[in-house]
């Protein structure tokens, strides 16, 4: 069983996301909580997350998985630009209240210069800021690249960064193919190896969604450049095999690949091809 959708923009509304995803054919999706690139974010009406709350009720779609901006560095060495980003933290981690049981996604950000050690703590302090006990949305931190001062480019930093997090319960991780793939790890000749390495540092019931991006770059490269699927680095055999490995099952897998909306349908069709072969076959 897979959940497979992709980014879909909230300016129409959060109802309106869901349609279209349905139209679409897929049965996942993510959004931006905010403009990606800028921080600003439009009102909530109560009226559309409500029908988006009776659309996904009527249907078979998975969790949704929102997207922090990627402005939001609560690890910078501006005191200025922490401060805004936590600000943005706890708004974000507010509206997702109002869509209980879904997950947060973000990039856990940039120590710029200060140190691996500091970045970490920063982020683990802003998540205790922002995260309550009875809160009913998973925090994600997102597997990076690794370039530059990047935190996350290993499973071990994420694991240092949820273990200082008091709120530790309500916390896990959304794997991106690219980034790891450009990280260093081999998810094309072993992804069995990559997934039991994952499970020994953070533990694979932590591993809540995937961005399912193949690669314009060579492993190890530290780029961070997606790619369609089949057209990159990971190749498509093996976007496949991770697709269908068994401890992936279940989870929504998030295209971010670099598509216009026929591109997703088609990507969305492909993947759930590979699913209705495999059960064909059995």
């Amino acid at each position: 069983m897979i959940y497979i959708g992709c980014h879909l923009s909230v300016t129409g509304g959060y109802a309106a996301m869901g349609e279209t995803m349905g139209r679409f054919g897929g049965n996942t999706f993510a959004w931006f909580t905010r403009n990606p690139r800028g921080g600003k974010t439009k009102p909530v009406v109560p009226e559309d997350i409500e029908r988006l709350r009776s659309y996904l009720a009527g249907g078979h779609f998975g969790p949704l998985v929102a997207h922090g901006s990627y402005t939001m560095n609560l690890c910078s060495a501006s005191e200025e630009t922490r401060a805004n980003g936590l600000d943005m933290l706890r708004q974000d981690l507010e509206r997702m209240e109002l869509l209980p049981g879904n997950l947060y996604n973000f990039h856990p950000g940039s120590h710029t210069g200060q140190g691996t050690e500091a970045g970490i703590r920063q982020i683990a302090d802003a998540l205790d800021l922002s995260m309550r006990p009875d809160m009913n949305t998973c925090v994600l931190l997102e597997t990076m690249a690794g370039k530059g001062s990047e935190i996350g480019g290993s499973f071990e930093e994420l694991r240092e960064i949820i273990d200082r997090v008091s709120c530790g319960e309500h916390m896990g991780v959304c794997l991106d193919t690219c980034h790891v793939w450009d990280g260093g790890y081999d998810i094309v000749n072993d992804p069995d190896g990559v997934l039991q390495h994952f499970d020994d540092v953070i533990g694979l019931s932590r591993l809540k969604a995937i961005h399912f991006n193949d690669s314009k770059n060579d492993r190890g490269s530290r780029k961070d450049r997606h790619e369609k699927l089949g057209q990159g680095t990971i190749g498509l055999e093996a976007m496949k095999r991770i697709a269908l490995h068994p401890a992936l099952q279940g989870l929504p897998f998030i295209l971010e690949t670099p598509n216009d909306d026929d591109g997703y349908i088609s990507e969305i069709h492909t993947v759930l091809s590979w699913f209705d072969a495999e059960e064909n076959d059995r």
